[in-house]
């Protein structure tokens, strides 16, 4: 194999092991522990294997017990199961509103298109949480949008909308919309008008010709745009944290919980390992959908 090659393929790969497989190991490692009141708070697997026959020995005695917990423990499976409720609802949402926005950007004139363009990627300029901690000051009763609801005269009384999963779901969307609007922009700008045209001309009206023809061909940026919301919503922490409340229930704030108020590391490390897992899936899907995007561009 050329030495550029090989060169090309161990970098991706050597970051990989480095940043992903030996942490998660080492996450595996203590998720496998038992709880101890110490310094590390478990009580270390594997350490003072030093041949074949104390690693039998090991595997005779190794248990599952802290996952086992997680099925018999009705905080963590509806946590699991809110998070994904959560995810998805924002996901939708976020949809629902970057996909108008990506479509006027790919609709405007080809001049503007740049300073769209910097718009929506001008959040990222700001602090993540700066941001979400804005957010604070206009959803509270005190807030500018209770204000600005109160001086139009739409409601006779500031709104609960802080610490509820609603300031949740607004706080995600305002989040990852770029994320959404950024690949199905993308998709959208390469779409060739004259088969809008051609539909009009075979008798489509204009939504029909929206619905059938631009709507299949933005198909791949808005699987895109999806998973890159859906995934990191799973596992959000700081969201839920900060505008969410104490009825908001969502795996990274338990999962926080367990690591820093209950110091139950073993614990915590299984909830974590479960939440990679399932979050495996639309990532792999997500792969696939890119490989075939890929192909069909060949």
């Amino acid at each position: 194999m050329d030495l550029r090659k090989l060169f090309l393929i161990l970098v991706p790969y050597s970051w990989l092991l480095a940043l992903f497989l030996i942490p998660f190991a080492i996450v595996l490692k203590i998720a496998l522990s038992d709880y101890a009141i110490a310094i590390p708070p478990y009580v270390p697997t594997l350490d003072g294997i030093g041949n074949w026959s104390d690693f039998k020995t090991f595997l005779s005695e190794l248990d599952f017990e802290n996952f086992i917990f997680l099925t018999e423990d009705e905080l963590y499976w509806r946590a699991y199961l809110s998070s994904a409720k959560i995810a998805f609802l924002s996901t939708l949402m976020t949809l629902l509103v970057g996909f108008p926005l990506a479509y006027a950007m790919a609709r405007a004139a080809s001049e503007w298109r740049p300073t769209l363009m910097m718009l929506a990627i001008l959040p990222f300029w700001t602090s993540f949480l700066i941001r979400v901690y804005a957010w604070k000051s206009i959803l509270s009763q005190e807030g500018y949008l209770n204000q600005v609801l109160l001086w139009v005269g739409v409601i006779d009384s500031p709104l609960m909308i802080l610490n509820t999963n609603t300031a949740v779901y607004i706080g995600i969307v305002y989040t990852y919309l770029p994320f959404m609007v950024l690949p199905v922009y993308a998709a959208l700008e390469k779409l060739d008008d004259t088969l809008l045209e051609a539909a009009e001309d075979l008798g489509c009206s204009r939504f029909q010709a929206f619905w059938l023809v631009t709507v299949p061909l933005s198909k791949p940026g808005i699987i895109a745009g999806c998973f890159l919301v859906f995934i990191p919503a799973l596992g959000e922490f700081v969201i839920p944290s900060v505008l969410g409340g104490s009825d908001t229930l969502m795996i990274g704030k338990v999962l926080w919980e367990e690591f820093f108020s209950n110091r139950d590391w073993p614990v915590a490390s299984a909830v974590a390992v479960i939440l990679l897992l399932l979050l495996i899936l639309p990532i792999v899907l997500f792969q696939r959908n890119e490989q075939k995007q890929r192909e069909a561009e060949k």
